[in-house]
């Protein structure tokens, strides 16, 4: 199966994205968060993961290796497809899910689209094992985390305020590059209250 794709983004929809790898393009569903990362003429690489139907084969991508994983765990609850797995992670951030499931709150995952009563109180008792416990903020594709880096405080500093660490990651990658190379040859001096308000400014207009 397919393990990751990378190459370049041809077209961006709502929830989908055609990466031209070189030799073949291939549609990728992934959640609207994904989605608005990126831009059509921009490299992207996610980690995928494959779903064999009878009809037909579907390619699933995601930029952390964590909301993948998550992805195929919540499949293994009964009566829960890939499509409703994705409308979760586009909902929930991974942490978010292992908070609603180990607290049994059912209300968070009722906001879930496709997700009822009964739907919600199998995710609870089929995952309370599974999932494990919350992690803080995921790790994305190709990038180490790195003691004291200022995304690492950033990160921080927003899920301090409430944010969730997808919000977070968002957030962090739509900061204006200008800034992003600033703070990258300043490294442990980068001014992470500027880096912050940037990363806010983001949400907001989100």
């Amino acid at each position: 199966m397919i393990s990751f794709a990378r190459g370049v983004v041809v077209q961006a929809g709502v929830d989908w994205m055609v990466v031209d790898l070189g030799a073949v393009g291939v549609r990728v569903q992934c959640t609207s968060a994904t989605a608005a990362t990126v831009h059509s003429g921009e490299h992207v690489e996610l980690l995928t993961t494959m779903v064999v139907r009878e009809d037909g084969w579907t390619l699933f991508g995601f930029l952390d290796a964590d909301e993948r994983d998550v992805f195929e765990k919540v499949q293994t609850v009964s009566g829960i497809g890939p499509r409703i797995a994705l409308a979760l992670l586009g909902t929930l951030s991974p942490d978010e899910l292992r908070r609603a499931v180990a607290q049994s709150d059912e209300v968070s995952l009722t906001k879930v689209p496709g997700i009822g009563r009964k739907g919600a109180q199998r995710l609870i008792l089929e995952l309370a094992d599974r999932l494990g416990a919350p992690t803080g903020a995921a790790t994305v594709l190709g990038v180490t985390p790195r003691p004291g880096a200022w995304p690492d405080a950033v990160a921080a500093g927003l899920l301090s305020l409430g944010w969730s660490a997808k919000d977070a990651e968002a957030a962090i990658s739509g900061i204006d590059a200008g800034l992003v190379a600033e703070a990258d040859a300043l490294g442990a001096d980068a001014d992470i209250s500027t880096l912050l308000k940037a990363a806010l400014r983001g949400l907001s207009r989100a």
